[in-house]
């Protein structure tokens, strides 16, 4: 069901993550080459669509497609409400906006600055975050990645094609294409796209978007009588080279946490409806194993948290169903099961109002005590 280079993240429990945070958490020291990642710095506040060239840092529209920039500050083009849906930003409070499929083949694009070039040979990993907007007629199966040596500004509102790419200075053959047997349909929730390329040597400028035209899009129609296009919000970019994570860090420099207080966990993501653990909980899950494994004396406990949309019992199985998926991780990595309780709790505990997106999203979570153990 999944490519072989691509690993798909489904449905988040509450990532509001610090943004300096953001660039280290799960690449250990490994820096971020992509600037201004989650789109939180601007030149000025959003106030009119297809102004991202010039209100956004670091990042600029190689067409004449006109992709959208919706920030928090902004009341025209500000988030989690706007002219396409409603979608509570997930990290911090800006992202962007473009079409990747549209009638008479029209295109949006975006292009971002890398913090140095890559290197010739080496692995690197490449993820962003989607959600498709809910006045979308279609969902598509397919992302492409172009990178290049120099910034590309082609004049045309169409398909960027090979043809187009094959006129502008510098090297632009490394061209990827990140696939998936289902399509990215999701419009609640912001999905994790990831994949592992190797890089020419020539890599400056990184540009997101459909590089198919319309007959060789795959695409699914999610109204019956669809005729406006796919278009997706994108959020939170990463590139770096795994090998140079910090995997050997030593354990007194592992990450601690507060006894007796309750901890959200940051970046425990699970299909939509589902409890299987994605890989991208690994790192922080790593973290409390590190904690347990060298602190013995300490027990945990793992509680699952759902919103109100739903059947009342069904969301109290899921959440248990949840917390157990985080808990049988632990007992496998060697953690005691003695030391280890897990609950659901549904949507008994919420803390924040169920009756906005932003506050359904908060009671989304999973959670954890960490506490001294009675001898």
């Amino acid at each position: 069901m999944m490519g072989a280079s691509l690993v798909i993240y489904g449905r988040c429990l509450n990532r509001l993550l610090v943004l300096g945070f953001l660039l280290l958490n799960h690449i250990g020291n490994a820096q971020n080459l992509i600037k201004n990642p989650s789109f939180e710095n601007y030149i000025q506040c959003p106030q009119t669509l297809g102004n991202l060239q010039k209100d956004l840092v670091d990042w600029t529209v190689p067409t004449l497609g006109s992709t959208d920039y919706f920030n928090g500050c902004s009341q025209a083009m500000g988030t989690p409400k706007n002219f396409n849906g409603e979608q509570p930003a997930d990290f911090g409070v800006g992202y962007v906006g473009l079409y990747l499929y549209a009638p008479n083949d029209y295109r949006e694009y975006l292009q971002g600055v890398l913090t140095n070039t890559l290197k010739k040979d080496e692995v690197y990993r490449l993820s962003f975050y989607v959600s498709l907007a809910e006045r979308s007629d279609f969902a598509i199966r397919e992302f492409g990645i172009c990178f290049s040596e120099n910034p590309i500004r082609v004049q045309t509102t169409k398909t960027l094609s090979k043809m187009h790419l094959s006129k502008v200075s510098g090297d632009v053959s490394n061209y990827l294409e990140i696939k998936y047997d289902e399509f990215y349909s999701d419009e609640k929730e912001w999905v994790k796209v990831e994949m592992e390329f190797v890089a020419k040597g020539t890599e400056n400028y990184m540009i997101i978007g459909n590089f198919k035209d319309n007959k060789r899009t795959r695409r699914f129609k999610t109204k019956k009588s669809g005729t406006k296009g796919s278009y997706y919000y994108l959020d939170m970019v990463s590139l770096y080279a795994p090998s140079e994570g910090n995997e050997d860090e030593p354990v007194s420099n592992a990450k601690t946490f507060e006894l007796n207080k309750e901890h959200t966990f940051k970046n425990v993501l699970f299909a939509f409806d589902d409890h299987n653990l994605l890989p991208s909980a690994v790192d922080e899950l790593g973290e409390i194993l590190r904690y347990l494994t060298v602190n013995t004396d300490l027990k945990i406990n793992i509680s699952g948290h759902t919103d109100t949309i739903g059947n009342e019992a069904y969301n109290l199985v899921l959440s248990q169903k949840r917390a157990r998926a985080v808990a049988a991780y632990l007992m496998d990595k060697g953690v005691s099961k003695e030391r280890i309780s897990y609950e659901g709790l549904g949507s008994s505990q919420p803390v924040s109002t169920n009756k906005t997106a932003i506050g359904r999203h908060e009671n989304r979570r999973v959670a954890f005590v960490i506490r001294a153990q009675l001898h």
